[in-house]
Protein backbone atom coordinates (compact mmCIF):
# COMPACT_ATOMS: atom_id res chain seq x y z
CA UNK A 1 0.00 0.00 0.00
CA UNK A 2 2.76 2.50 -0.82
CA UNK A 3 0.25 4.60 -3.70
CA UNK A 4 -2.06 6.70 -1.71
CA UNK A 5 -5.24 6.27 -3.59
CA UNK A 6 -6.39 9.90 -2.76
CA UNK A 7 -3.33 11.42 -4.49
CA UNK A 8 -3.95 9.08 -7.63
CA UNK A 9 -7.52 10.16 -7.97
CA UNK A 10 -6.17 13.86 -7.02
CA UNK A 11 -9.29 14.00 -4.91
CA UNK A 12 -9.60 14.73 -1.11
CA UNK A 13 -10.00 12.03 1.66
CA UNK A 14 -13.35 13.61 2.37
CA UNK A 15 -14.93 13.61 -1.29
CA UNK A 16 -17.80 12.12 -2.09
CA UNK A 17 -18.66 8.70 -3.88
CA UNK A 18 -20.41 10.94 -6.68
CA UNK A 19 -16.85 12.46 -6.46
CA UNK A 20 -14.99 9.86 -6.38
CA UNK A 21 -16.83 7.99 -9.58
CA UNK A 22 -17.02 11.76 -11.67
CA UNK A 23 -12.44 11.90 -11.40
CA UNK A 24 -12.45 8.10 -12.17
CA UNK A 25 -14.03 8.24 -15.23
CA UNK A 26 -12.21 11.26 -16.20
CA UNK A 27 -9.17 10.15 -15.24
CA UNK A 28 -9.94 6.47 -16.91
CA UNK A 29 -10.43 7.97 -20.22
CA UNK A 30 -7.67 10.01 -20.03
CA UNK A 31 -5.06 7.55 -19.06
CA UNK A 32 -6.52 4.57 -20.78
CA UNK A 33 -4.17 2.46 -23.00
CA UNK A 34 -6.23 3.23 -26.10
CA UNK A 35 -6.08 7.09 -25.94
CA UNK A 36 -3.12 7.90 -28.27
CA UNK A 37 -2.54 11.29 -27.10
CA UNK A 38 -2.45 10.67 -23.41
CA UNK A 39 -2.61 6.86 -22.70
CA UNK A 40 -0.93 5.23 -20.20
CA UNK A 41 -0.90 1.98 -19.03
CA UNK A 42 0.71 2.09 -15.62
CA UNK A 43 -0.99 5.34 -14.67
CA UNK A 44 -4.56 3.33 -15.82
CA UNK A 45 -3.89 0.38 -13.86
CA UNK A 46 -3.29 2.62 -10.85
CA UNK A 47 -6.37 4.58 -11.28
CA UNK A 48 -8.56 1.38 -11.29
CA UNK A 49 -6.90 0.48 -8.17
CA UNK A 50 -7.44 3.32 -6.44
CA UNK A 51 -11.02 3.53 -7.35
CA UNK A 52 -11.87 -0.04 -6.57
CA UNK A 53 -10.34 0.79 -3.06
CA UNK A 54 -12.52 4.03 -2.57
CA UNK A 55 -16.09 2.96 -4.50
CA UNK A 56 -16.94 0.36 -2.23
CA UNK A 57 -17.38 1.78 1.27
CA UNK A 58 -16.42 -0.38 3.45
CA UNK A 59 -12.91 -1.34 1.69
CA UNK A 60 -12.63 2.66 1.45
CA UNK A 61 -13.25 2.99 5.44
CA UNK A 62 -10.66 -0.02 5.85
CA UNK A 63 -8.32 1.76 3.61
CA UNK A 64 -8.73 4.55 5.20
CA UNK A 65 -7.62 3.20 8.68
CA UNK A 66 -4.28 1.65 6.94
CA UNK A 67 -3.61 5.36 5.13
CA UNK A 68 -4.15 6.45 8.44
CA UNK A 69 -1.22 4.66 10.21
CA UNK A 70 1.06 4.82 7.26
CA UNK A 71 1.04 8.94 7.54
CA UNK A 72 1.19 8.73 11.08
CA UNK A 73 4.66 6.38 10.53
CA UNK A 74 5.76 9.01 8.27
CA UNK A 75 5.23 11.79 10.77
CA UNK A 76 7.66 9.39 13.50
CA UNK A 77 10.11 9.36 10.87
CA UNK A 78 10.21 12.83 10.58
CA UNK A 79 10.22 13.36 14.18
CA UNK A 80 13.11 11.00 14.39
CA UNK A 81 15.34 12.50 12.21
CA UNK A 82 15.16 15.75 13.35
CA UNK A 83 15.97 14.39 17.10
CA UNK A 84 19.39 13.42 17.50
CA UNK A 85 18.21 12.02 20.66
CA UNK A 86 17.15 8.63 19.21
CA UNK A 87 20.57 8.23 17.72
CA UNK A 88 22.44 8.90 21.48
CA UNK A 89 19.49 6.47 22.99
CA UNK A 90 20.52 3.75 20.15
CA UNK A 91 24.48 4.25 21.06
CA UNK A 92 23.84 3.58 25.06
CA UNK A 93 21.47 0.95 24.41
CA UNK A 94 24.25 -0.72 21.91
CA UNK A 95 26.83 0.34 24.77
CA UNK A 96 24.61 -1.67 27.16
CA UNK A 97 24.00 -4.85 25.36
CA UNK A 98 27.60 -5.38 24.85
CA UNK A 99 28.56 -4.32 28.47
CA UNK A 100 25.67 -6.98 29.96
CA UNK A 101 26.91 -9.82 27.42
CA UNK A 102 31.05 -8.84 28.34
CA UNK A 103 29.80 -9.19 32.41
CA UNK A 104 28.51 -12.43 31.43
CA UNK A 105 31.36 -13.68 29.49
CA UNK A 106 33.86 -12.69 32.34
CA UNK A 107 31.36 -14.65 35.28
CA UNK A 108 30.61 -17.62 33.35
CA UNK A 109 33.06 -18.97 30.30
CA UNK A 110 30.99 -21.95 30.41
CA UNK A 111 28.04 -20.52 29.92
CA UNK A 112 28.63 -16.98 28.30
CA UNK A 113 25.24 -16.44 26.50
CA UNK A 114 21.90 -14.15 27.64
CA UNK A 115 18.66 -14.56 25.36
CA UNK A 116 17.01 -11.52 24.92
CA UNK A 117 14.18 -11.80 27.36
CA UNK A 118 17.69 -11.80 29.89
CA UNK A 119 18.55 -8.69 28.37
CA UNK A 120 15.24 -7.39 28.41
CA UNK A 121 14.84 -7.79 31.71
CA UNK A 122 18.14 -6.54 33.20
CA UNK A 123 16.52 -3.52 31.77
CA UNK A 124 18.90 -3.24 29.04
CA UNK A 125 16.19 -2.54 26.66
CA UNK A 126 12.75 -2.96 25.80
CA UNK A 127 11.64 -6.04 23.74
CA UNK A 128 10.27 -4.28 20.89
CA UNK A 129 13.88 -1.94 20.35
CA UNK A 130 15.75 -4.91 20.71
CA UNK A 131 15.68 -6.45 17.31
CA UNK A 132 17.23 -3.66 15.81
CA UNK A 133 19.96 -3.67 18.22
CA UNK A 134 20.89 -7.57 17.92
CA UNK A 135 20.50 -7.06 14.61
CA UNK A 136 23.22 -4.09 14.50
CA UNK A 137 26.06 -5.79 16.77
CA UNK A 138 26.05 -8.69 14.69
CA UNK A 139 26.37 -7.06 11.55
CA UNK A 140 29.45 -5.39 13.13
CA UNK A 141 30.87 -8.74 14.35
CA UNK A 142 30.63 -7.49 17.88
CA UNK A 143 28.05 -10.21 19.05
CA UNK A 144 26.86 -13.69 17.87
CA UNK A 145 24.27 -16.22 18.40
CA UNK A 146 25.52 -19.08 19.88
CA UNK A 147 24.30 -22.96 19.43
CA UNK A 148 21.89 -23.06 22.48
CA UNK A 149 20.24 -19.48 20.96
CA UNK A 150 21.69 -17.21 23.45
CA UNK A 151 23.64 -13.64 22.44
CA UNK A 152 27.11 -13.75 23.17
CA UNK A 153 29.58 -11.36 22.60
CA UNK A 154 32.61 -11.87 20.51
CA UNK A 155 36.42 -11.01 20.68
CA UNK A 156 35.90 -7.44 18.50
CA UNK A 157 32.76 -7.16 21.03
CA UNK A 158 35.27 -7.19 24.23
CA UNK A 159 37.62 -4.75 22.48
CA UNK A 160 34.75 -2.29 21.72
CA UNK A 161 33.37 -2.70 24.96
CA UNK A 162 37.17 -1.94 26.54
CA UNK A 163 37.19 0.98 24.22
CA UNK A 164 33.98 2.55 24.81
CA UNK A 165 34.63 2.77 28.73
CA UNK A 166 38.30 4.00 28.14
CA UNK A 167 36.34 6.87 26.32
CA UNK A 168 33.84 7.41 28.91
CA UNK A 169 36.07 7.07 31.75
CA UNK A 170 38.41 9.94 29.65
CA UNK A 171 35.10 12.37 29.09
CA UNK A 172 34.12 12.18 32.85
CA UNK A 173 37.92 12.78 33.90
CA UNK A 174 38.32 15.46 31.55
CA UNK A 175 34.99 17.25 33.07
CA UNK A 176 35.91 16.83 36.49
CA UNK A 177 39.15 18.22 35.46
CA UNK A 178 37.47 21.70 33.75
CA UNK A 179 35.08 21.42 37.43
CA UNK A 180 37.91 21.69 39.32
Amino acid sequence: MSNDYYEILEISPNASSETIERVFHHLAMRYHPDNRESGDLQQFVLIVEAHGALKDPVKRAEYNIQRKDRLAGRENIAIELGDTRTIEQDNDIQAKILKALYVRLRQDLNNPGLSEFELENKGVCPREQLDFHIWYLKEKGWIRRSEDGKLTVTADGVDRTKTEVNRETTKLLRSRDQEG
